[in-house]
């Protein structure tokens, strides 16, 4: 059969996506890219806040366009949204042939072939418990930059959070595991390994008793072919005097820390069941910034959670005022059914919610063009992500693919690159969350 998967959502997402992809194609199955040209089109959904819900049923309706009009292909929609509704879903859109949530996918070919043959299915069985598997991926034809899912689950309980309900307790994918995927990436031209999980720093904790990012770390910079080790998604409270050194002392690892910090008021931390208090964050903070000078914080934010006043979002405002983070994010809270917040008094309204994002973005702006004018005149490596008819679009060490900020920049004289160069690019200019250069 010829399949099309098309993939929204997180990284970690994506990363399903492509392990479907590789186990369909040990079976004779092909992937396509066109969903006009296959027999089943997949829809791999994210359903983790409102936003991404409404996206996800979007692009279901709209492939449900296709199916409709041939009845010999087949819509199947998996992920997140379908572990998280599969009976609602099941029932209220009898357009899609397959329901199945996020631990089907070893049982894709299997599935699939059912479908094909007419039968309508809903599959969303709870995880296993125990480390996670490792599986072959489908890579994309360049795979300069790729992530690599090092775990699964959450065990933290945050008030607003759902994942731990989608995606079970945390597991680690075992340290072995992670250096073979690593090396095979490299391998196939991989010079970016973006780590991720719901929680990098407890990588480890399930299987070997203790918090072994910073060995895992060590080991992945001896692999051959991997320039770039990018940290997605660490909590502060396991930010530990060991992983900071790591960071600071090989020279693989970006000078780069996603830390989800999501608020600095200590009455609305307790509230949201954050294990840490704004001293200790800033402690945190205080340390990185002291021991790797030229480190870029990443985090993200929320605003309007239940029952935050005008005193903890003047907390928050003067908390990022203060920090200057190099990278920031900020969401607007958002209600979600089955989360201890959902049943939270005192629910701020949208419209507060709205001002409050658009007064720290703001000021958010002006921290990130301040930060960006402080590296004019300075020669940096930039990593291609796009070719342009006058130049190069790329990315430092400090930013994330296309999350973060891009470097534009024009070669030196008739110098030809390609997706996935690294380059040295000395910086002209500069804006709000772009820079200018030139090849050095």
């Amino acid at each position: 059969m010829k399949i099309n998967i098309q993939t929204l959502g997180c990284m970690k997402n994506l990363n399903d996506s492509q392990q479907a992809g590789a186990l369909l194609e040990s079976f004779g199955h092909k992937i396509i890219e066109n969903p006009i040209d296959a027999d089943i089109i997949m829809v791999n959904t994210c359903g983790f806040i409102d936003d991404a819900k409404r996206e996800s049923i979007d692009r279901i309706l709209s492939m449900a366009n296709i199916t409709e009009n041939d009845k010999r292909k087949k819509l199947v929609v998996s992920g997140c949204l379908s572990q998280r509704y599969v009976e609602e879903l099941t029932e209220e859109m009898p357009e899609v042939d397959c329901f199945v949530g996020v631990n089907e996918y070893e049982d894709l070919p299997q599935i699939l072939e059912r479908v094909y043959s007419g039968e309508r299915l809903s599959i969303a069985r709870p995880y296993d418990h125990g480390p996670l598997k490792s599986f072959d991926r489908k890579l994309p034809e360049n795979p300069y930059s790729m992530h690599l899912k090092i775990a699964e689950g959450c065990n933290n309980g945050c008030a607003y959070c759902i994942i731990p309900k989608i995606r079970g307790p945390f597991r680690s994918l075992p340290m072995e595991d992670v250096i073979k995927e690593a090396e095979k990436l490299a391998e196939s031209g991989c010079k970016e390994l973006v780590l991720i999980a719901q929680d990098l720093t407890y990588y480890g904790k399930d299987i070997y008793g203790d918090f072994v990012l910073p060995e895992l770390l060590k080991k992945l910079c001896r692999v051959d072919g991997i320039q770039w080790i990018r940290l997605m998604y660490c909590y502060q409270e396991r930010i530990t005097d060991e992983l900071i050194d790591v960071i600071a002392s090989e020279d693989k690892i970006c000078k780069y820390i996603d830390i989800p910090l999501q608020h600095s008021s200590d009455r609305v931390l307790i509230n949201m069941r954050r294990k840490t208090t704004q001293s200790e964050i800033q402690s945190t903070i205080d340390k990185l910034r002291d021991r790797i000078p030229d480190i870029h914080i990443r985090t993200t934010l929320i605003v309007g959670f239940p029952g935050e006043d005008d005193d903890d979002f003047d907390n928050l405002y003067d908390f990022v005022e203060k920090n200057k983070f190099e990278r920031l994010g900020v969401f607007k809270y958002s209600c979600e059914e089955g989360t201890a917040a959902a049943k939270m008094p005192d629910q701020v309204d949208e419209k507060i919610k709205e001002e409050r994002l658009d007064s720290i973005m703001n000021l958010q702006m002006g921290i990130s063009l301040e930060n960006n004018k402080k590296k004019i005149g300075r020669i940096m490596p930039v990593i291609i992500d796009e070719i342009e008819d006058d130049g190069y679009v790329g990315r430092a060490k400090y930013d994330a693919h296309e999350i973060d900020n891009s470097v534009i920049f024009t070669a030196k004289g008739d110098q030809s690159h390609k997706v996935g160069d690294i380059v040295n690019v000395k910086i002209t200019d500069a804006y709000d969350y772009d820079l200018v250069g030139e090849e050095a």
